[in-house]
């Protein structure tokens, strides 16, 4: 049962994009075909900082509407590699925020996390990511890393 209440589980995958990040996707739809879980696919993005951290809460209003829309957007194309129809057990959402720690507050809510092994952030060599290995340490949740080795659907 989910965090919320529901009878119906919820599994959060982190996409980026991301050859990993669409194969996790893959395999949390393959998870809600069997379990009849509701996948929430969740692209995070912050503004970045020359130095330091990027500023907490919202990102200034002017950055925002443009950031969302294309955030939004490539959102909606690593779903349509994965969803080729449209799903009622399908939810998106574009958040701000470090994405490990935006994919950390959503854990709570869920019963899954499923994350790519690595995402564009990637060193060529790494086997784990910093956001999988960050999610995987600090989610509420029990964490699932899907390599891109995978194939994103079936």
């Amino acid at each position: 049962m989910s965090a919320q209440g529901s009878a119906v589980p919820l599994a959060v995958v982190g996409v980026d994009g991301s050859a990993a990040s669409v194969a996790a996707l893959g395999w949390a739809a393959r998870y809600s075909e069997a379990t009849g879980a509701v996948v929430r696919a969740v692209l995070a993005w912050h503004y970045p900082a020359a130095v330091g951290p990027g500023p907490p809460g919202r990102a200034p209003h002017e950055v925002s509407e443009e950031v969302l829309s294309h955030m939004q957007d490539q959102l909606d194309k690593a779903v349509a590699l994965v969803y080729h129809e449209p799903s009622e057990r399908l939810q998106t959402k574009v958040a701000y925020g470090h994405p490990a720690d935006a994919l950390i507050e959503e854990s709570q809510n869920a019963d899954l996390l499923v994350v790519g092994s690595r995402g564009h952030g990637a060193w060529t060599g790494m086997l784990t990511g910093s956001v999988s290995i960050h999610c995987v340490t600090a989610a509420v949740c029990p964490v699932v890393v899907v390599h891109d080795r995978l194939r994103p659907a079936d």
